[in-house]
């Protein structure tokens, strides 16, 4: 009888799942994150207050996170993060929302006690104002907490970090500061100094020896998964004009800690944010073939979640989308909702031909 080697059998199998492993790239898989991940709800009496100013505006804004601590946790790998310029320290500390909970006859909840907005650098809230509350004011105090987590969790998948770079005018708010080419060198600067070189995926690793970014990404591929573990990716979401800045004597993006949403073509090309996967589903797929990483949304404005709707979810997941994100990881404790983004079991990670859900 023939008699089978079990060691050399077990030998051949994990050899066997260890090259297959080994063959998975970043742009195999495909994960769930949040949207404004740092935010805590607008407290119920300023919240209130905008929805008798504006009800469709103030619905789209009625939505709040865990920490991002908590959130990566549950097995999220994507987080979006919004900053503030302020070099000076102090011209966000006095948001108008409190000033308007008080002439409610309302006493608003302990904000900044530890002064943290006085400090100079980077903050780190949505809208000035109005949605100013955040588990972390500061942007560094938000970097160092994901270092933190990392560090206790090395093995970790890597984890895409998109940034908003805010300085849009909104009517009876605060004018925030612009983004120069300085306030844009502002944020490499304080990513610099919270990770280290072997903690990042740059556009300089991904590069290599090719003349650009999108030659690279398109001929050699993005690097293999296994070799990216314990990493961040960050991504700058903006558009043109502040993206030309950041790229202003970087070509290709040398030297420079995060990706860009450029267009096709481009020399640095490799990361596109494309929001809506029902009208751009066919796009998001020929991005994806071509080899580009893409981020899609399953929601938007709250809308899926007070609709119970999943068909945005469901076109981003086919889309084959590397980046889903969404308010809805876990359903709103803020209105009455089951609405619930997750792969299958519960999972926020998958490869992307793991498709029975």
């Amino acid at each position: 009888m023939f008699k089978i080697n079990t060691s050399i059998c077990f030998i051949f199998i994990f050899s066997f799942i260890a090259c297959h492993n080994s063959d998975i790239r970043l742009n195999d898989i495909q994960v769930i994150g949040s949207h404004n991940s740092y935010k805590i709800p607008i407290e119920e009496p300023l919240w209130n207050y905008l929805h008798s100013v504006d009800s469709s505006q103030a619905k789209a804004l009625q939505y709040g996170h865990i920490t991002l601590e908590e959130q990566l946790n549950l097995g999220l790998r994507n987080l979006e993060l919004d900053v503030f310029h302020d070099p000076k320290g102090g011209y966000y500390s006095t948001p108008k929302g409190l000033e308007i909970v008080r002439t409610m006859g309302a006493t608003p909840l302990a904000f900044d006690k530890a002064e943290k907005l006085k400090h100079p650098g980077l903050k780190m809230f949505h809208v000035q104002d109005v949605d100013f509350r955040s588990h972390y004011l500061l942007f560094k105090e938000g970097l160092q907490a994901l270092k933190n987590w990392s560090d206790n969790n090395p093995s970790h998948t890597p984890i895409f970090i998109l940034i908003n770079a805010k300085d849009q005018k909104i009517p009876g708010t605060k004018e925030p500061l612009t983004f120069t080419k300085e306030a844009l060198d502002s944020i490499d600067i304080e990513i610099k100094s919270v990770f280290s070189n072997d903690k990042l995926i740059t556009p300089d690793l991904v590069r290599g020896d090719f003349e650009t970014l999108e030659a690279a990404i398109l001929t050699k591929g993005w690097p293999e998964l296994e070799a990216l573990k314990g990493r961040f990716i960050f991504v700058l979401d903006e558009k043109e004009d502040k993206i030309n800045r950041y790229l202003e004597n970087h070509l290709s993006l040398k030297n420079r800690a995060l990706f860009v949403n450029s267009k096709e073509g481009n020399p640095e090309a490799a990361f596109r944010i494309v929001n809506n996967p029902v009208t751009d589903f066919h796009y998001i797929k020929e991005l994806v073939k071509k080899g580009y990483l893409v981020r899609t949304r399953a929601d938007a404005g709250t809308k899926e979640a007070r609709e119970n709707n999943y068909n945005r979810f469901e076109k981003a997941k086919e889309s084959g989308a590397q980046i889903i994100s969404t308010d809805y990881y876990v359903p709103s404790t803020l209105f009455s909702s089951t609405f619930k983004v997750s792969f299958e079991n519960n999972k926020y990670e998958r490869l992307k031909n793991e498709t029975h859900d």
